[in-house]
C-alpha cells in the first residue's frame, strides 16, 4: 500500500482545504511531520485512517459521527470532506468521504442534517481502445468498506498498529503483564478461532457430560420403576445407592434387576397354583346354584299356571256374551248392502231437491208453478228470439269500426303535421350541419398525419426502455458478481494463509524431514558429517512436502476462481456500459432527464407511455375520418328523404277530406237500424245478453226439476228392498239390523278378546299338564338366594386368585421390560461415556487445567506465544542495531503468579549476559525497544494479513527521549527501510529532527485554523 495524495476540508483543526502530496514526501524515503503541540499533526494521520475505514483511531473513535470531526474554524457552508488517493494491490484508487453534518437551511432559519456520503473511484490506464481516466466504482458505504478491507487484508485496528505505529501502546506492551499482552496480540492476529476451539471443546465436554448424566438418570429412573413394580419384594432388596455420573452405576442397576426378576417369577408360580384350586371350587358352587335356580323356576311356573286358570274361570260369562254379539253382527252383514243403497239414494234425492229450489229462485215469479216441461218450452222460445239479433250485431260492430277509422284519419293528419314541422326545422339547419361534418373530416386527416409522426418516435423509445431494463438486470448481476468476486478473494486469502501456516510448520520441522533421508555412513546434506548421532524426530502433525503442495494447489485453484470471478465481473460491467449507453439515447427535452447512469427505467417508461398516449389519442381522432365521411353521406341522404316526405304529406292531406264524407253517410244508415233492434235495452249487446241469461236459467231449472222427480221414485224402491232384506235375515225392523251391524274396528276388538281368551285357556291347560312342573310343586320350596351367595363367594375367591396371578404376570413382564430397557440404555451409554472421557481430556488440555499440560497454557496462549516469538525475533534484528548490539528481545514461557503462561517477554543485556524483564529499561531504551517491537510486529502482521506490501509507515512521537547517538542509530534503522522501497513518516516536534530529515511536512496553527506547509 502506497499513499499518493490527501485532501482534507473542514476536518479537525483545518478550517480550509489542505492538500498533502505523499509522492513528493516519499521520494526521500524518510520525511518529517512536525509542528507545535495542538497544531494537528495527528489529525493528518486521523484523516488517512478516516479515508480508508470511515472512522478515526484511538480515543477519538466517537468522531466517526461527523460532529467532533468537523472543524470549528470552517465556514457554515463548507462541508467536511476527506479525499485519499492510494495504490493497493496494483490498483490506484481514490476514496472520498463526507460525514453527516448540519448545514443552514437554504430557505428560512435553522439547520438541516445531510446524510454521510462515500465515493470510490479507480484510475484506468489508457490502452488502444480507451482513454485513461477515473471511473466510478461505488457509492455504497458498506460496499466500499468491504472492498478496502479486502484489498488491505487487515482491519482498522491492525492498520493502526502496523501503519500508524503508536509508540506509547508498545511501551505499555513492554511493561504489561501476560493478560494485557494477550489481549493486544489476540486483536492483531485474530486468534478468536483458537479461543472458539477452546469454547467449542468446553461446550462439547458439557454436552457429553450432560448426555452421560442424562443416561445415568434414565438408568436410575428405570431402577426406581422396577422397585415400584416389585412392590413389597423391594423392601427385601434395596436399590443401588449411586448418583448420576458415578462409575459402575450401570452394572449395579443390571445386577439388582436380575435378582428382582427371579423373586417375581417365584411368586407368580405360587399364585398360579392358588388360582387352580379356586377355579375348581367355583365350578362346583356354580353347578349347585344352577340346580336350585331350575327347581325354583319350575315351582313358580306351576303356581302361575294355577292363578291364570282361576282368572279364566272368572271371565267365562263375558266370553259367551262376546261370542253372541259377533254372531248377530254376522247376520246383520247380509242387510248391509240394502242399508247402504237406501242411505245413498236418500242423500242423492236431498241434493236434487236443493238444486231444484236454487234454480227456481233465480226465475221470475211467473215460472214458480211451471213444471219441467213448461220450463223447457220457455227456454226454446228465448233461444229463437236471440238468433234474430245477429244482423243487428253486425251493424253495431261496423259502427264501431267507423269510429276507429275516423281516429286513424285524425292520427294520420297529426303525424303528417308533425312530419312537416320536423322536416322544416331540419332543412333550415342543413347548411350548418354540412359545414360541421366537413370540418370533422379535415381534423381527422390532420390527426392521421400526426399519428404517423409519433409512430416513428415510439419504436426507438421502446428500444431504449428495453435497454434500460436490461441495464438494471445487468446492474443486479454486476452486484452479485462483485459479491462473488469478494467471496473468491476472501477464499483465496484464507487458503493462502493456510498454505503459509503449513509452510511455516514444515520449515519448523524441516530438520526432521531432512533427518528422515539420512543414511548411516552417507554425508549430511546440511553439515556434511557422515555420523548422525541424534537425528531430529518427526513431531506429531508433521507437515511433509506432499501436504504442503496439496494446499498450494488448493491456493492456486482458489486464485484461479478469483481470476474467473473478476473476469466475469468485468464482462458484466462492459455489457452494463453498452446497455446504459443505449438506454441514454437522446429524448425530447424535459422528457427523460439525464443522470450519472442514464435515465431510469421509470423515466423512460414514463416517456414511452406519454408517446403511446399521444399516439393513441391522435390515432383515435384519425380513426374517425371514415366515420365522418359516412356521416356526411348519411346526412345528404337524409336531406333528400325529408324533402320527398314533405311532398308526400301534402298529397295525403287532400285525400283525407273525401274519405271523411263517405264515413258520415254510412254512419247515419247504421244508427237507424240499431235503434229498431235495441228496443228498450241500451244496446243490441245488452239485449242479447239478457236473452242468453234467461235461456240458460230456464234450461237449468228444467233439468233440476226432472232430476228431483227421478230421485223421489228411486227412494221409494230402496225402502222396499231394505224391508225385505231385514225380514229374511231374522230382524223385526230394518232399524234392528242397523243396530246389530258392527264396524271394522269394533269387530276386530271383539274378535281379539275372544281369541285371547281361547289362547290363554289352551296355554293354562298345557302348563298344568307338564310332568316336571307338577313334580317340582310336590317338593319343598327352593332357596336360590343361599345358593347364589355361596356361588358369589366362590367367584370372589377365584377372581382374587386370578387378579393375584395377573398382577404377578404384569410384575414379571414389567420387570422384564424395564430390565431390557436398562440393558439397552447401558449399551447406548457406553460409547457416550467413552466420548465424554476423550472430549474432557482434550478440553482440559486446551484450557490448561489438565495435568498433562505442564505449563497450564491455554490453546490461544500457545498460538499467541508462537506469534510473540516471531515478533521478538523480527524486533531483535532492529533492536540490536539501535542499541549497538547490546539488547536482544527473547520470548519466555514461564508462568508469572496466577496469570497465563507463554506470553513473557524479556530483554537480554549483552554487557551483563543476564536476562531481565523489559520493565527495567530506561525511557530512551524503552522507546527504541518499543519501536523495534512495533516494526517487527508490522512485518509479522503484514505476513499474517496475506503478504500485503506496506510502502508507507508513520511513527508517532517518542524521539525526544533519545540521545544524539541513539537517535542517529534509530534514524539509520528507519532509513534502512528504504531498501524495501518503503517511505517512513516521523511525527514529532523535536527540533533536532528538522536538521536531520530534509523532507518535511509542517503543520502551523492559527486563529483561523491550522494549515500545512510542504
Amino acid at each position: 500500500m502506497r499513499l499518493h495524495r490527501l485532501r482534507i476540508t473542514a476536518f479537525g483543526p483545518f478550517g480550509t482545504t489542505q492538500s498533502v502530496d505523499f509522492d513528493e514526501l516519499s521520494a526521500a524515503g524518510l520525511f518529517l511531520l512536525h509542528g507545535p503541540t495542538g497544531a494537528g499533526k495527528t489529525s493528518v494521520l486521523d484523516a488517512v485512517c478516516y479515508g480508508l475505514y470511515g472512522s478515526v483511531p484511538g480515543p477519538r473513535q466517537g468522531g466517526g459521527q461527523g460532529v467532533t470531526l468537523r472543524s470549528d474554524h470552517a465556514p457554515a457552508s463548507a462541508r467536511t470532506e476527506v479525499c485519499l488517493e492510494l495504490t493497493v494491490a496494483g490498483r490506484r484508487l481514490e476514496i472520498t468521504r463526507q460525514p453527516p453534518w448540519e448545514r443552514p437551511k437554504k430557505r428560512g432559519t435553522g439547520t438541516t442534517t445531510e446524510k454521510a456520503q462515500t465515493w470510490l473511484r479507480e484510475y484506468a490506464a489508457a490502452d488502444a481502445g480507451h482513454a485513461g481516466g477515473w471511473q466510478d466504482l461505488s457509492r455504497s458505504h458498506q460496499e466500499i468498506g468491504e472492498e478496502i478491507t479486502q484489498l488491505l487484508g487487515m482491519s482498522k485496528e491492525q492498520f493502526c498498529q502496523v501503519v500508524l505505529l503508536p509508540q506509547g501502546d508498545f511501551a505499555r506492551f513492554l511493561r504489561a503483564d501476560a493478560e494485557a499482552r494477550g489481549k493486544l496480540l489476540g486483536r492483531l492476529f485474530d486468534t478468536r478461532r483458537f479461543a472458539a476451539v477452546e469454547q467449542r471443546l468446553a461446550e462439547q465436554r458439557r454436552q457429553a457430560e450432560g448426555a452421560v448424566r442424562e443416561g445415568d438418570a434414565e438408568l436410575l429412573a428405570d431402577a426406581h420403576r422396577m422397585q415400584q413394580a416389585a412392590g413389597s419384594d423391594a423392601a427385601e432388596l434395596p436399590s443401588p445407592d449411586l448418583s448420576p455420573g458415578d462409575p459402575g452405576l450401570a452394572d449395579a442397576v443390571l445386577a439388582w434387576a436380575a435378582v428382582a426378576r427371579t423373586g417375581a417369577r417365584e411368586r407368580r408360580a405360587i399364585a398360579r397354583c392358588a388360582l387352580t384350586a379356586a377355579e375348581s371350587a367355583q365350578a362346583a358352587a356354580g353347578r349347585h346354584f344352577d340346580d336350585v335356580r331350575e327347581l325354583d323356576r319350575l315351582q313358580r311356573r306351576f303356581a302361575q299356571a294355577q292363578e291364570r286358570a282361576e282368572r279364566l274361570h272368572e271371565r267365562a260369562q263375558e266370553h259367551r256374551r262376546n261370542k253372541d254379539r259377533m254372531e248377530r253382527s254376522r247376520k246383520a252383514e247380509t242387510v248391509a248392502p240394502a242399508l247402504g243403497l237406501r242411505r245413498a239414494t236418500e242423500e242423492e234425492h236431498r241434493r236434487a231437491t236443493a238444486e231444484e229450489a236454487r234454480a227456481r229462485r233465480q226465475l221470475p215469479d211467473t215460472f214458480a208453478d211451471a213444471g219441467a216441461t213448461g220450463l223447457a218450452a220457455a227456454a226454446r222460445k228465448a233461444a229463437e228470439e236471440l238468433g234474430g239479433l245477429e244482423s243487428a250485431r253486425r251493424a253495431e260492430r261496423r259502427l264501431a269500426e267507423l269510429g276507429t277509422e275516423r281516429v286513424a284519419l285524425e292520427r294520420e293528419e297529426r303525424a303528417d303535421d308533425e312530419l312537416l314541422r320536423e322536416a322544416a326545422g331540419w332543412l333550415d339547419g342543413w347548411e350548418a350541419t354540412r359545414a360541421g361534418l366537413q370540418g370533422r373530416i379535415e381534423s381527422a386527416q390532420e390527426a392521421a398525419t400526426r399519428a404517423e409522426h409519433l409512430a416513428g418516435q415510439l419504436e426507438p423509445a421502446q428500444g431504449r426502455l428495453a435497454a434500460a431494463r436490461r441495464r438494471d438486470r445487468l446492474a443486479e448481476q454486476a452486484a452479485r458478481a462483485h459479491e462473488s468476486t469478494l467471496v473468491a478473494r476472501e477464499r483465496a486469502t484464507v487458503v493462502h494463509e493456510h498454505w503459509l501456516a503449513l509452510k511455516e510448520q514444515r520449515l519448523s520441522g524441516i530438520a526432521a524431514e531432512l533427518a528422515a533421508g539420512l543414511t548411516d555412513g552417507a554425508p549430511c546434506a546440511v553439515c556434511g558429517s557422515a555420523e548422525h548421532p541424534a537425528p531430529a524426530p518427526k513431531s506429531a502433525g508433521h507437515v511433509d512436502r506432499a501436504k504442503e503442495e496439496a494446499v498450494l494447489a488448493d491456493y492456486r485453484r482458489a486464485d484461479e476462481l478469483r481470476t474467473q470471478a473478476e473476469r466475469r465481473h468485468g464482462e458484466i460491467r462492459e455489457a452494463l456500459a453498452a446497455e446504459a449507453a443505449t438506454a441514454s439515447g437522446a429524448t425530447t427535452a424535459g422528457d427523460a432527464p439525464d443522470t450519472p447512469r442514464g435515465p431510469s427505467v421509470d423515466e423512460i417508461a414514463a416517456f414511452v407511455e406519454k408517446l403511446r398516449y399521444e399516439h393513441a389519442e391522435v390515432r383515435d381522432r384519425a380513426s374517425g375520418l371514415r366515420d365522418a365521411r359516412e356521416t356526411l353521406d348519411r346526412a345528404e341522404r337524409e336531406h333528400d328523404r325529408r324533402v320527398a316526405a314533405r311532398h308526400e304529406a301534402a298529397l295525403r292531406a287532400s285525400s283525407r277530406a273525401t274519405r271523411r264524407e263517405a264515413l258520415d253517410r254510412e254512419q247515419e244508415a247504421l244508427e237507424a237500424e240499431l235503434t229498431r233492434a235495441r228496443g228498450a235495452s241500451g244496446s243490441v249487446a245488452a239485449r242479447a245478453a239478457q236473452l242468453e241469461r234467461q235461456t240458460a236459467l230456464l234450461t237449468e231449472a228444467s233439468e233440476a226439476a226432472r232430476t228431483a222427480d227421478d230421485t223421489a221414485q228411486w227412494l221409494k224402491d230402496a225402502d222396499a228392498r231394505l224391508a225385505d232384506a231385514a225380514f229374511r235375515a231374522g230382524f223385526d225392523t230394518p232399524g234392528d239390523a242397523a243396530d246389530a251391524l258392527l264396524d271394522d274396528a269394533h269387530h276386530r276388538a271383539l274378535q281379539h278378546r275372544v281369541d285371547a281368551w281361547q289362547n290363554e285357556e289352551a296355554a293354562v291347560r298345557s302348563l298344568l299338564a307338564e310332568p316336571d312342573a307338577a313334580a317340582a310343586a310336590q317338593r319343598p320350596p327352593a332357596d336360590p338366594r343361599a345358593a347364589q351367595d355361596a356361588a358369589e363367594r366362590a367367584d370372589a375367591r377365584a377372581r382374587a386368585a386370578a387378579s393375584a396371578l395377573d398382577a404377578a404376570d404384569r410384575r414379571c413382564a414389567e420387570l422384564d421390560r424395564l430390565s431390557g430397557r436398562s440393558a439397552a440404555g447401558a449399551r447406548r451409554l457406553a460409547p457416550l461415556r467413552a466420548d465424554y472421557d476423550r472430549v474432557a481430556r482434550l478440553a482440559g488440555l486446551t484450557a490448561g487445567t489438565s495435568a498433562e499440560n505442564e505449563r497450564k497454557m491455554r490453546l490461544e496462549s500457545y498460538v499467541l506465544a508462537a506469534r510473540l516469538e516471531q515478533v521478538a525475533a523480527a524486533a531483535t534484528a532492529r533492536l540490536q542495531r539501535m542499541s549497538s548490539g547490546r539488547y536482544t528481545l527473547v520470548h519466555s514461557d514461564d508462568r508469572t503468579g496466577r496469570g497465563r503462561s507463554g506470553l513473557g517477554l524479556h530483554v537480554v543485556d549483552a554487557w551483563t549476559g543476564r536476562e531481565r524483564d523489559t520493565s527495567t529499561l530506561s525511557g530512551g531504551e524503552t522507546f527504541f525497544a518499543s519501536l523495534a517491537l512495533a516494526l517487527g510486529l508490522a512485518d509479522v502482521v503484514t505476513d499474517e494479513a496475506g503478504g500485503v506490501r506496506l510502502d508507507t509507515l508513520f511513527i508517532d512521537e517518542g524521539f525526544g527521549s533519545l540521545d544524539d547517538q541513539t537517535l542517529d542509530e534509530v534514524l539509520d534503522v528507519l532509513d534502512s527501510l528504504r531498501e524495501r522501497d518503503r517511505s517512513v513518516g516521523i511525527v514529532s516536534h523535536v527540533a533536532d529532527l528538522r536538521r536531520r530529515v530534509h523532507a518535511q511536512l509542517e503543520v502551523e496553527k492559527g486563529r483561523a485554523g491550522s494549515v500545512v506547509r510542504q
